[in-house]
C-alpha cells in the first residue's frame, strides 16, 4: 500500500484576552457554519453542482451528446442517491459544471460546485485546500512518448519539449525536476490534457507526462496506441478521490458511506469493468487500487523520487 505517508490556570480574564477569547467563540461559530454549508445549501435550493470534466477519460468526459459520463461520475451519482436518501430529497437535481485542472480547486472554494468527480490525486498539499473521499484509483504518472522513444531514466528527457498541463500534479513534479537539475527539459505549459496530447501528436513536444490511465485514454479515443507508447519510468504514485470542501463534515461522510458500499457489495467491479475493460481500452486492475477497495483509505499520492513532491 501507499507508505502513509501554553495553556494558563487560575488567572482572571482581562479585556485583551476576553476579546481573544471572544474572537475565538466567533471563529467557532462561523466553522460550524460553514461545516454544515453544503448541506444547508442543498435543502434550500434541491440542487447538488458536480464538477465534471470535459475530457479526463475515462474518468469523467463528455460523450458526443455533450453530456457527462464516466467511471467517477458514475461514483459520485452513487453517492447522489445516498444524499437523497439521507437528507430526504429525493427531488435533488444534479447540475454539471465542466472545470479544468486550474480551476477545480477554485471553483469548489468559491461554492460553483459541491464535489469535484474526475481525475484529481488526492496530495497533502491540497489536502490544505480541500478534502478528499476514500480514494477510488490509484494511477501511476508516467510519460506519452512516440513509439520507438525510451524513458527509462530521467537523464533519458535531457534536450526534451516536454507538454505539461496546466494546474496537474506532473507540472508540478517536472517543474521541480527541471527547477534542480536533475533533467534539461524545455517544459512548455497547456491549458488542458487535450492541448497537450495534440502537441505531442504535432511534434511539437516529443514527451507528455500525466498520470498513466488518462494518457492511454487520451490516446485509443484519438486511436493512437500504434504509434505512442508509456514509458517504463513511473514518477509517482497518484491515488484519485472526490473533492470537497475541506471542514465539510457531515457531507463528507455521506459520500464516503456511499463508496464504502458499492466497495462492500461488489459493485465496484462491474463498475470497473464498464470502464476499463472494454474494446477500446483495457487497463488492468492493478494492486494498489484493489486493495484500496478492500480497506477504504485516504492516503496521499507521492513521488518516487526523493526530496520532490507531488
Amino acid at each position: 500500500m501507499i507508505r502513509s505517508i501554553s495553556r494558563q490556570l487560575a488567572r482572571p480574564l482581562g479585556r485583551p484576552l476576553l476579546l481573544t477569547a471572544l474572537g475565538l467563540a466567533a471563529t467557532l461559530a462561523t466553522g460550524v457554519s460553514a461545516q454544515a454549508d453544503t448541506i444547508s445549501r442543498l435543502r434550500e435550493t434541491k440542487t447538488l453542482n458536480m464538477g465534471v470534466r470535459e475530457a479526463a477519460r475515462p474518468f469523467s468526459f463528455l460523450n458526443e451528446a455533450k453530456q457527462p459520463v464516466g467511471y467517477s461520475v458514475d461514483l459520485c451519482l452513487a453517492a447522489v442517491d445516498e444524499i437523497k436518501k439521507e437528507l430526504k430529497l429525493p427531488d435533488l437535481k444534479v447540475n454539471y459544471v465542466v472545470v479544468s485542472g486550474a480551476d477545480r480547486i477554485p471553483k469548489l472554494q468559491k461554492e460553483e460546485i459541491d464535489l469535484e468527480c474526475g481525475s484529481t490525486t488526492n496530495t497533502k498539499a491540497r489536502q490544505e485546500q480541500v478534502a478528499f473521499s476514500y480514494t477510488i484509483f490509484v494511477a501511476g504518472m508516467k510519460v506519452l512518448v512516440p513509439r520507438g522513444t525510451s524513458v527509462e531514466t530521467l537523464k533519458d528527457l535531457d534536450g526534451m519539449t516536454v507538454a505539461l498541463s496546466k494546474g496537474t500534479t506532473s507540472e508540478k513534479l517536472f517543474t521541480q525536476l527541471n527547477s534542480s537539475g536533475e533533467a534539461k527539459m524545455q517544459l512548455v505549459q497547456y491549458a488542458n490534457n487535450n492541448e497537450a496530447f495534440k502537441a505531442l501528436r504535432e511534434g511539437k513536444a516529443r514527451a507528455f507526462p500525466q498520470d498513466d490511465a488518462l494518457l492511454q485514454g487520451l490516446a485509443s479515443k484519438e486511436k493512437a496506441l500504434d504509434t505512442l507508447g508509456l514509458s517504463t519510468m513511473a514518477f509517482s504514485v497518484e491515488p484519485y478521490g472526490i473533492m470537497m470542501r475541506k471542514g465539510d463534515t457531515r457531507f463528507s461522510e455521506i459520500v464516503d458511506r456511499s463508496l464504502s458500499r458499492v466497495y462492500a457489495s461488489g459493485d465496484i467491479q462491474t463498475l470497473y469493468k464498464k470502464w476499463f475493460e472494454t474494446p477500446a481500452l483495457t487497463i488492468p486492475m492493478n494492486r494498489l487500487t484493489r486493495d484500496s477497495f478492500v480497506r477504504p483509505n485516504k492516503e496521499a499520492g507521492v513521488a518516487m523520487l526523493l526530496g520532490y513532491s507531488i
